[in-house]
């Protein structure tokens, strides 16, 4: 299990802000952490993209509902100091108990996701967090020592009360990425509703780097309404994509991420 101790108990942000339940749609919210769908009420969610008069400049001006994206200061994705160290965890295959799950996958028309089937989830402080989906930026959100990454990936959790706790995953260009061959063989190229693939699956434990060292803060979504109290767990060791599996994403989505956000108090815990 993931375990933070009592010094990064002590240490770590204010109070988290409440989030909201969201349902998982292929519409609205549109990031994934995010997907939100739309609002509540029954009403359609502001329009926002990542360029434009509806860019991340302008989110907090297109929706009341969308006020954190300017006010909050706890948002994300933050630049991570390429000297953040701290406490210890154990080896990722030890953290996660994810499941081999049925291709699910979706063009939002901010992102590509995959939705993962009940029966996946990793513990943050003997809380249970289901795996809900995962789905992918470039270039990267977060940014180390200032740069980004060609590609992230992001594995959003959420517990019983609607509480949010998001891997993230930074994506070099390498080796062709063999765990998510069969679902780029299926990556959609433009907006589309969520698709069953048949006879195709996916491991998200298989997609995770070896190395469960990782980077922790509280922050945000990174997408609209940037609802604050996402725990974030940025992996320290990035994974691989070939130039083709980077570019035939970048072809479909890109460029889809928000600037860095200012850390404001916020401490970033790093293990090691």
């Amino acid at each position: 299990m993931i375990k933070l101790d009592h010094f990064a108990l002590l240490i770590a942000v204010a109070a988290i802000v409440a989030l909201s339940l969201w349902p998982l749609k292929s519409h609205g919210e549109g990031d994934h952490e995010e997907d939100h769908g739309d609002a509540g009420d029954g009403h359609a969610a502001a329009h926002w993209s990542y360029d434009g008069a509806d860019g991340p400049e302008h989110w907090g001006d297109l929706s009341p509902d969308y006020t954190a994206c300017k006010a909050g200061r706890m948002q994300s994705p933050i630049d991570i100091a390429a000297d953040a160290t701290g406490l210890s965890v154990g080896i990722s295959g030890n953290d996660y108990a994810y499941q081999e799950t049925p291709l699910s996958i979706l063009h939002n028309g901010h992102t590509v996701q995959l939705n993962y089937a009940p029966g996946s989830s990793m513990s943050v402080e003997g809380e249970k967090y289901d795996l809900l989906q995962f789905h992918f930026h470039a270039p990267s959100e977060h940014t180390v020592g200032g740069k980004h990454y060609p590609m992230e990936a992001h594995f959003v959790h959420q517990d019983s009360h609607g509480g949010l706790a998001v891997i993230g995953v930074m994506i070099e260009e390498g080796a062709a990425n063999a765990a998510l061959a069969d679902a780029w063989a299926h990556l959609p190229a433009h907006e589309t509703a969520a698709q069953m693939v048949a006879d195709v699956s996916v491991n998200a434990s298989a997609v995770l780097p070896a190395d469960g060292r990782y980077y922790h803060y509280k922050g945000s979504l990174t997408t609209p309404p940037c609802s604050e109290g996402v725990r974030w767990f940025v992996l320290s060791e990035p994974i691989s994509m070939s130039a083709a599996q980077i570019k035939k994403f970048e072809d479909t989505a890109a460029p889809n991420a928000r600037p860095v956000q200012p850390l404001n108090a916020r401490l970033l815990i790093g293990s090691n």
